[in-house]
């Protein structure tokens, strides 16, 4: 990094706490997937012609009052977050040393309106995903190898939505990848907008049945320990 962007950086931390402490404007989720974005832009490391390193562990450290407003959200905040910055680093070439984890943490020190957040590359198991889709608001987490949604009450995850079938369209998951399936119904289904019969099952992807809007996600899984002492959120409250 140049005396030029250690300027601007330094102008910008001076800017904002000027701005946070003059006009006592909290911190909004944006700013959180901004500061992580640039987190892992500050942090990339060329390891090779090919391979292009940035932290897999960030913590964010907010003021008190943002952290309460922050840690309400709980863990949809976080899938979220996790979500941008994975999407994030594909963009950019980017790749993780081990799974990805995003902490949040309450800072007596910081004012309200700042945020910081330190990061650091640590080594893991492979990595294991979870697959969940999000329904009217609420998750389910997919199990097994096939998922069947529908009207149906026979279905795994059941829609309250006539204008589905019982048996309406089915998810598979090898884990690793997934795939979607019309199961024949009577009014079809889409795929991001496009008519569906059978096709590959991205994360982040749309599948329209009836009124019911499906999204598919796929989170990771870890079982290494919290990389920062302390309580914090990460997924829901601690």
């Amino acid at each position: 990094m140049g005396l030029l962007d250690n300027f601007e950086r330094g102008l910008e931390r001076a800017v904002n706490g000027a701005f946070a402490k003059t006009f006592r404007s909290s911190v909004q989720p944006l700013e959180l997937t901004n500061a992580l974005r640039r987190e892992l832009d500050t942090k990339a490391a060329v390891v090779s012609r090919d391979r292009i390193l940035v932290p897999n562990e960030l913590l964010v450290r907010l003021s008190p009052m943002d952290y309460e407003k922050m840690a309400a959200i709980g863990s949809t905040l976080i899938d979220e977050l996790t979500q941008l910055t994975k999407r994030h680093a594909t963009a950019q070439g980017y790749q993780f040393a081990g799974p990805l984890s995003i902490r949040l943490r309450e800072d007596d020190s910081l004012s309200i309106g700042i945020l910081a957040v330190d990061s650091r590359n640590v080594r893991g198991e492979e990595v294991s995903w979870r697959p969940v889709v999000d329904i009217d608001g609420q998750r389910h987490v997919l199990r097994g190898q096939r998922t069947v949604i529908g009207r149906g009450t026979d279905a795994d995850i059941t829609v309250q939505d006539t204008g589905t079938s019982r048996r309406h369209v089915e998810i598979l998951w090898d884990g690793n990848r997934a795939q979607v399936r019309d199961l024949g119904s009577t009014n079809g289904s889409k795929l991001d907008g496009e008519p569906l019969s059978k096709a590959p099952l991205l994360p982040d992807s749309t599948i329209q049945i009836g009124r019911t809007r499906i999204v598919f996600r796929v989170l990771p899984l870890s079982a290494t320990p919290d990389p920062f002492d302390g309580p914090d959120v990460s997924g829901g409250r601690r």
